[in-house]
């Protein structure tokens, strides 16, 4: 049997020339929340390891989580997916089609069996709603998810059911943890997930050999691990009370908090703040939009989007931010007036003992 190529040959096979190799590294140190001075396991896992098999099924979804995979910048899609994947079937990508495509699965069965990695876009329907090759999306996920080392959920269709699951959900659709526990399975939701955040997550797959670390419903902490809001570069508005109140108004114009015009910043959690989009640009919050939270079980019937009804968490009422504006502006008058006053007596206590000398 021919032995198989480790990621740093395949690199190198492709014209990468070290230096390179070692930035590509570097990046993927950092795209998994690694020190930049781990940066040497990175280096170690790309030249001893071998490319990982991946095979990207599509259901009910609109191909925006393909798309956004293929826009990552950090590491740059092409080393996915010439350098450290391969990529065995996709309907996007893929230039075969038909008998063809459908027969390069079924090589995948008999030649990885236990060793590639499933990644699923879009919702599962009920049967008789979504066929594939002759076979219900239902059964071919099944097939595949159980011979599979890990199951990849991209998106919130795959994730929660998305919009494919919206009331009244016509075609039954569910999550793909509705059809199997068997296989370890990671959580990716998102309206889509951001690129780099799709691409980490494979990333530490191959560098450490295991899935990252992940929270309580599944998803990677190192990605899911913080409230939007904590991160916003709003966030100082919204401590001082000052929200805007229409897209129209002076707040708008201003960049003050987007909290009152529907923000779900405070019940979402996502790097969006910080990792941003389109190689780290921007995020709907920045270019003057509300998070819709997207990234969240049942967003798409948490009713309107730009209506205040987010929560802040450990409250079980939506908060008046006006009082929390206000009350934290009291709060740093009163400091004011205490560090003021304080300043005033030493000065006092000072000149008293100078005259005194």
């Amino acid at each position: 049997m021919k032995k198989q190529k480790t990621i740093y040959e395949t690199a190198m096979d492709n014209g990468v020339t070290r230096r390179d190799f070692l930035k590509m590294c570097t990046v993927l140190a950092a795209a998994i929340g690694l020190d930049f001075s781990k940066t040497d396991k990175v280096v170690k896992a790309m030249e001893t390891s071998t490319r990982v098999p991946v095979v990207w099924l599509q259901f009910q979804d609109c191909t925006g989580c393909s798309e956004s995979f293929i826009r990552s910048s950090q590491p740059k899609i092409e080393s996915v997916l010439f350098d450290m994947i391969s990529l065995e079937y996709t309907e996007v990508l893929s230039a075969a089609s038909g008998f063809q495509i459908e027969a390069a699965m079924e090589q995948v069965l008999k030649k990885y069996k236990g060793k590639y990695v499933l990644a699923v876009e879009g919702s599962i329907p009920q049967e008789g709603f979504l066929n594939i090759g002759g076979k219900s999306g239902k059964d071919t996920f099944i097939e595949m998810a159980s011979n599979a080392q890990a199951v990849i959920a991209y998106g919130s269709c795959s994730a929660w059911g998305g919009i494919p699951a919206a009331y009244p959900n016509p075609t039954g659709a569910k999550p793909i943890t509705s059809f199997q526990t068997s296989t370890p399975t990671i959580l990716v939701p998102g309206c889509p997930p951001i690129a780099e955040v799709m691409t980490g997550v494979i990333a530490h797959i191959i560098t450490f050999g295991k899935l990252p670390e992940l929270d309580y419903l599944g998803r990677p902490k190192a990605f899911y691990r913080h409230r939007i809001h904590d991160k916003c570069n709003r966030r100082a508005y919204f401590d001082a009370g000052l929200f805007v109140e229409s897209f129209d108004d002076e707040g708008a114009k201003q960049g003050y908090c987007l909290y009152k015009v529907g923000c779900k910043g405070p019940t979402t959690y996502n790097s969006c703040a910080e990792m941003r989009w389109n190689g780290g640009v921007s995020y709907p919050i920045q270019s003057g939009n509300p998070c819709i939270g997207c990234s969240e079980k049942g967003f798409w019937d948490n009713g309107p989007f730009y209506t205040r009804r987010a929560k802040i968490p450990g409250s079980q009422t939506t908060i008046n931010p006006d009082t929390i504006g206000l009350a934290a502006v009291g709060v740093t008058t009163a400091g004011i007036a205490v560090h003021a006053a304080g300043t005033v007596i030493k000065k006092k206590i000072d000149d008293k003992r100078g005259e005194d000398e």
